[in-house]
Protein backbone atom coordinates (compact mmCIF):
# COMPACT_ATOMS: atom_id res chain seq x y z
CA UNK A 1 0.00 0.00 0.00
CA UNK A 2 2.54 2.23 0.77
CA UNK A 3 4.82 1.80 -2.68
CA UNK A 4 1.98 2.30 -4.23
CA UNK A 5 0.89 5.63 -2.30
CA UNK A 6 4.42 6.55 -3.14
CA UNK A 7 4.21 5.45 -6.64
CA UNK A 8 0.52 7.54 -6.93
CA UNK A 9 2.62 10.76 -5.43
CA UNK A 10 5.28 11.00 -7.47
CA UNK A 11 2.55 10.56 -10.62
CA UNK A 12 0.63 13.33 -9.37
CA UNK A 13 4.39 15.54 -8.66
CA UNK A 14 5.79 14.79 -12.48
CA UNK A 15 1.82 15.94 -13.78
CA UNK A 16 2.36 19.18 -11.45
CA UNK A 17 6.23 20.00 -12.94
CA UNK A 18 5.01 18.89 -16.55
CA UNK A 19 2.02 21.60 -16.25
CA UNK A 20 4.34 24.30 -14.49
CA UNK A 21 6.49 23.68 -17.11
CA UNK A 22 3.96 23.99 -19.99
CA UNK A 23 2.46 27.46 -18.13
CA UNK A 24 6.04 28.73 -18.34
CA UNK A 25 6.57 27.51 -22.02
CA UNK A 26 2.75 29.90 -22.91
CA UNK A 27 3.94 32.57 -20.78
CA UNK A 28 7.50 33.07 -22.44
CA UNK A 29 5.51 32.82 -25.74
CA UNK A 30 3.06 35.51 -24.91
CA UNK A 31 5.82 37.63 -24.23
CA UNK A 32 5.58 40.79 -26.37
CA UNK A 33 8.36 41.06 -29.00
CA UNK A 34 11.08 38.87 -27.65
CA UNK A 35 9.08 35.61 -27.66
CA UNK A 36 11.21 32.57 -26.07
CA UNK A 37 14.80 33.48 -25.58
CA UNK A 38 15.13 30.36 -22.46
CA UNK A 39 16.52 27.82 -24.53
CA UNK A 40 19.06 30.67 -25.80
CA UNK A 41 19.79 32.02 -21.91
CA UNK A 42 20.42 27.96 -20.65
CA UNK A 43 22.98 27.53 -23.65
CA UNK A 44 24.66 30.86 -23.05
CA UNK A 45 24.95 32.21 -20.04
CA UNK A 46 28.53 32.93 -20.15
CA UNK A 47 27.45 35.48 -22.82
CA UNK A 48 25.43 37.97 -21.03
CA UNK A 49 28.21 37.95 -18.21
CA UNK A 50 30.74 39.36 -21.21
CA UNK A 51 28.34 41.77 -22.62
CA UNK A 52 27.22 43.48 -20.01
CA UNK A 53 31.42 43.57 -18.33
CA UNK A 54 32.62 45.08 -21.70
CA UNK A 55 29.55 48.05 -21.52
CA UNK A 56 29.66 50.78 -19.40
CA UNK A 57 26.60 52.06 -18.27
CA UNK A 58 25.42 55.43 -19.84
CA UNK A 59 24.44 58.04 -17.47
CA UNK A 60 20.80 59.79 -18.01
CA UNK A 61 21.00 63.47 -20.03
CA UNK A 62 19.11 65.29 -17.60
CA UNK A 63 18.02 64.35 -14.09
CA UNK A 64 14.52 64.93 -12.70
CA UNK A 65 14.55 68.46 -11.20
CA UNK A 66 13.21 68.31 -7.42
CA UNK A 67 9.94 69.78 -6.85
CA UNK A 68 9.88 73.16 -5.05
CA UNK A 69 9.34 72.20 -1.60
CA UNK A 70 5.70 74.65 -0.29
CA UNK A 71 7.37 77.48 1.98
CA UNK A 72 3.58 76.88 4.22
CA UNK A 73 4.49 74.40 7.55
CA UNK A 74 0.46 73.37 6.96
CA UNK A 75 1.30 72.58 3.33
CA UNK A 76 4.68 70.49 3.78
CA UNK A 77 4.19 66.59 3.66
CA UNK A 78 5.32 64.80 7.35
CA UNK A 79 8.43 64.10 5.65
CA UNK A 80 9.19 67.92 4.51
CA UNK A 81 8.36 68.99 7.73
CA UNK A 82 10.12 66.42 9.32
CA UNK A 83 13.20 67.32 7.36
CA UNK A 84 12.69 71.02 7.73
CA UNK A 85 12.89 70.70 12.16
CA UNK A 86 15.88 68.18 11.32
CA UNK A 87 17.80 70.97 9.63
CA UNK A 88 16.59 73.69 11.81
CA UNK A 89 17.52 71.28 14.90
CA UNK A 90 20.96 71.11 13.70
CA UNK A 91 21.56 74.38 12.84
CA UNK A 92 20.63 75.43 16.44
CA UNK A 93 22.93 72.98 17.74
CA UNK A 94 25.40 74.21 15.31
CA UNK A 95 24.92 78.33 16.55
CA UNK A 96 24.57 76.88 20.52
CA UNK A 97 28.09 75.30 20.10
CA UNK A 98 29.57 78.43 18.73
CA UNK A 99 31.69 80.78 21.00
CA UNK A 100 29.91 83.64 19.55
CA UNK A 101 26.45 82.73 21.10
CA UNK A 102 28.40 81.71 24.57
CA UNK A 103 29.84 85.21 24.37
CA UNK A 104 26.47 87.18 23.28
CA UNK A 105 23.27 84.50 22.47
CA UNK A 106 20.98 87.50 21.26
CA UNK A 107 23.01 88.78 18.72
CA UNK A 108 24.43 85.44 17.76
CA UNK A 109 21.01 84.59 16.61
CA UNK A 110 20.27 87.60 15.16
CA UNK A 111 23.14 87.22 13.05
CA UNK A 112 22.18 83.84 12.04
CA UNK A 113 18.22 85.12 11.51
CA UNK A 114 19.48 87.59 9.37
CA UNK A 115 21.96 85.28 7.63
CA UNK A 116 19.15 82.85 6.86
CA UNK A 117 17.06 85.24 5.79
CA UNK A 118 19.34 86.61 2.95
CA UNK A 119 19.99 82.70 2.04
CA UNK A 120 16.45 82.58 1.55
CA UNK A 121 15.97 85.91 -0.73
CA UNK A 122 18.60 84.90 -2.82
CA UNK A 123 16.76 81.41 -3.57
CA UNK A 124 13.95 83.33 -4.61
Amino acid sequence: MKLRRSRWLQKIETIKAAEEARRAQVKRKATAVVGDLHPLMEALPELSELVTGSRPRRKLKSAPRPKAEPSDFNRMTPAQKRKLLEDEMARFQELAASPSYRANPLRAIGEQLSKRLRQEDGRL
